[in-house]
């Protein structure tokens, strides 16, 4: 073994050992069309004299999106549809009824006096969080904006011993006594919270209010049965294709097919494990993304072999062709793979939901590709034929060149 070959290898098994124990670990999310999930479509409920704009969609969504994230939930897809319409994608999510409530609500909260006067609302608030009252129910604590405290602290020393309602969307929530003048800009809603009401409350408060009220039109639950029938195809499909690639390989290009074979069971660890790691999506179009990236990494390990045979038919010895093969072959590789990297950015950029799902996976697998092809790929060959080379050349389909006539070496 040459030196420096010992360590090339040690890297190489770490750098996959990582993904693989990333893939063992983490789970890979799965699209809506997937693993099912709740798909709803909301309608713009404009005041009279009060025309949509795009600006008041934008808006909407931006704030639909802060909602989501306070689900929970993996990947949504949230996009604007028409002029007034939004759309909501939410992969996994079992509890359809909660999803559109918090969706669906407009959540304007208003602090009032003991007389029902409005003294701001909720736009005033600095942060919401999860709490308990004195009895250890949940509730909601708050940090108000310094307009918003001032306020507060005026009306609360006016106050003292009388109600002051808490009003989300024209309904009272809290109806506490003020104990004490409030001067601190925090505060407390307390009522008779369940936990999962009052995690919806903080998700709500935390997003602020829709800058327009929108109305469910459109609500219904994905199943993943479309999805497991695709993916049980695709898999079979997958295997297929994979077991005749891995055929071909060895059958046409012997000892280097079967080490570029290892090299694409190991990329497709690698891939996996990394989806996992960066907790991407898988969708349908990222399994053809995964596909068509796996066929770029057997394409880049035809390109290398066939210089490899190039240089062994001028004369060059085993480890000599193998370096000089790779080297040629690397600036039509990066080529290609640089141009499809530019397109899945492009298309990561500018897509939704589905397309960005397919840009992500294409791109990490063309990355990896790379890597598997010109690394991986490499480093185990030169680890088997460094062994003896001039056995090991019979593998390649060419003779040693100690058995050539002197002018040909």
């Amino acid at each position: 073994m040459r030196r420096g070959t010992e360590w090339r290898v040690i890297a190489t098994l770490a750098v996959v050992g990582l993904f693989a124990v990333a893939l063992a670990s983490l789970p890979i999310n799965l699209g809506l069309d997937l693993r099912g999930g709740v798909h709803v479509v909301l309608q713009a409920q404009p005041e009279p004299g009060h025309p949509i704009t795009r600006d008041i969609m934008d808006r909407a969504r931006s704030v639909l999106e802060q909602r989501v994230n306070g689900l929970g939930v993996a990947e949504p897809v949230i996009q604007l549809k028409g002029t007034d319409q939004v759309v909501v994608d939410l992969p996994g999510i079992k509890d359809t009824r909660q999803a559109v409530e918090v969706l669906g609500q407009t959540a304007v909260l208003e602090f009032k006096d003991p007389d029902g006067k409005t003294i701001f609302k909720g736009d005033q608030l600095a942060d919401a969080m999860l709490s308990a009252d004195q009895f250890g129910r949940p509730a909601v604590s708050f940090k108000l904006k310094p307009e918003g405290a001032r306020k507060f602290a005026q009306m609360t020393s006016a106050n003292v011993g009388r109600q002051a309602p808490i009003v989300l969307d024209g309904k009272v929530i809290s109806d506490p006594v003020i104990q004490t003048a409030i001067t601190g800009g925090d505060g407390q809603i307390t009522g008779n919270f369940s936990m999962d009401e009052a995690k919806r409350l903080v998700t709500l408060l935390r997003a602020g209010a829709l800058p327009v009220p929108l109305k469910v039109v459109e609500n219904r639950s994905v199943g993943p049965s479309l999805g497991k029938d695709a993916v049980d195809s695709g898999i079979r499909a997958g295997i297929l294709g994979l077991v005749l690639v891995i055929l071909y390989m060895i059958f046409y290009y012997r000892l280097p097919g079967f080490v570029a074979d290892v090299a694409l069971l190991l990329y497709g660890v690698m891939v996996l494990g990394a989806m996992a790691a960066v907790h991407a999506t898988l969708t349908l179009p990222g399994i053809a993304g995964f596909i068509l990236s796996l066929g770029m990494a057997v394409d880049a390990n035809v390109l290398i072999f066939e210089r490899v045979k190039e240089e062994l038919r001028s004369g060059k010895r085993l480890r000599a062709a193998i370096d000089a093969g790779f080297d040629r072959a690397l600036p039509s590789i990066l080529d290609s793979n640089i141009t499809t990297l530019l397109a899945a950015g492009v298309l990561f950029y500018f897509g939704t939901g589905s397309i960005r799902g397919f840009a992500v996976t294409l791109g990490i697998g063309v990355i990896l590709s790379m890597f598997s092809a010109i690394t991986v790929t490499k480093v185990f060959l030169n680890l088997i034929v460094d062994r003896d080379p001039d056995r090991y050349v019979r593998l390649f389909g060419f003779e040693p060149v100690t058995a050539r006539p002197k002018e040909a070496r």
